[in-house]
């Protein structure tokens, strides 16, 4: 291994973690150590603590363990990159590393089918009421569970709702098609011709999306412009016959809004994945409600996620340590810190994958 060339920080975190493993960083370090960069875990109480022992010597952050906020970052002297092992950048207040010239990597491209698979799971359960046939199987009530069924259509030419169109959401439209679901999507900032080309067909309003549907899902990514994207408004808007699926951020959704429909029936049902407070309090009504199915932030687990993730943090913080650009970076128009860093194009030409 060459001398320490670069120092890697992150928050230590209480005991072990899935994405952590054994905290050692092996997988991290298959592109690290070549280059000579170190990982150190900073076992800060509060934010203060954090800056205290990050602001003079990190070259880059993993942002994993503590929210990487404005405040963290104008403290950061030469920190040129902070990574996530995530597709969602919430967690880094990127607008602050974008002023600060600090590239921020995510990898937006890893666990899409599994995340996809999962929405269409939680979905069809609940469309089908999964865990209300279970209970009434295992309680003996064997005649009891067709009634149940009086007022489901066939999935076949229901429609799907599909709000933001990125990865996620056409993976899970290339399933709907098999399905034989009807699917619209509502994306501000992608083409119509790409939604068409995937046979989705473009909406030019959430409300028209929302009226139409008979399943709505979450897609959008958290940022300013999303948090509780859906509220009050967008509910009512919704049939009373349709179910409300989120395996996104759970921010985007205005929970107290949500719990209200559900209680008055405004909408059917819900299948979550995310919650607006995680972990999710066992006194929230929404694990208790008869319409919800619920899972616990698990959409994209799987035995690759956690080491196909890992590898690939180390890899982006090692390409932009050596002053290339990354393959994924969430602030592509982030401008270098120091006229001293040139960035130089992402080998074999490729550039950010946006």
């Amino acid at each position: 291994m060459p001398d320490q060339k670069f120092t890697i920080m992150v928050q230590k975190q209480e005991g072990v973690s899935y994405d952590l493993a054994d905290s050692r960083y092996e997988i991290e370090r298959e592109a690290l150590d070549p280059i000579g960069a170190e990982i150190v875990e900073v076992p800060a109480q509060n934010e203060e603590e954090f800056i205290h022992a990050t602001a003079h010597e990190a070259d880059a952050l993993i942002a994993r363990g503590r929210r990487i906020s404005r405040t963290i970052i104008e403290n950061l002297d030469k920190c040129v990159v902070i990574g996530l092992g995530s597709v969602g950048a919430d967690t880094v207040d990127v607008d602050a590393a974008t002023d600060h010239g600090i590239v921020v990597t995510n990898v937006p491209d890893v666990f899409i089918d599994e995340v996809a698979d999962h929405t269409m799971m939680m979905f069809l359960a609940a469309h089908r009421r999964l865990l209300l046939m279970h209970q009434i199987t295992k309680e003996g009530r064997w005649s009891e569970g067709r009634p149940h069924y009086a007022d489901i259509p066939r999935l076949w030419g229901q429609t799907i709702g599909l709000i933001s169109f990125g990865n996620v959401a056409k993976a899970v439209a290339r399933r709907c098609h098999a399905f034989g679901l009807r699917v619209i999507a509502y994306d501000p900032y992608v083409g119509e011709l790409e939604m068409t080309a995937a046979n989705v067909e473009p909406v030019t309003s959430l409300f028209e999306l929302l009226e139409r549907s008979d399943f709505v899902s979450m897609h959008a990514p958290l940022n300013a412009e999303t948090t509780h994207m859906l509220s009050d408004d967008q509910f009512d808007r919704m049939k009373d016959t349709a179910l409300f699926i989120n395996n996104g951020r759970g921010p985007t959704v205005d929970e107290e809004a949500l719990i209200r429909a559900l209680q008055t029936r405004t909408i059917a049902g819900a299948a979550l994945d995310v919650f607006e407070q995680e972990p999710v309090s066992t006194d929230n009504p929404l694990l208790n409600m008869d319409n919800v199915i619920c899972t616990p932030h698990i959409a994209s687990a799987t035995s690759r996620m956690g080491v196909e993730t890992r590898r690939r943090l180390g890899r982006e913080l090692a390409t932009v340590l050596q002053g290339l650009w990354p393959r994924s970076a969430v602030n592509p128009a982030v401008l270098p810190k120091t006229e001293l860093r040139r960035w130089q194009p992402y080998p074999q030409g490729r550039g950010p994958n946006r």
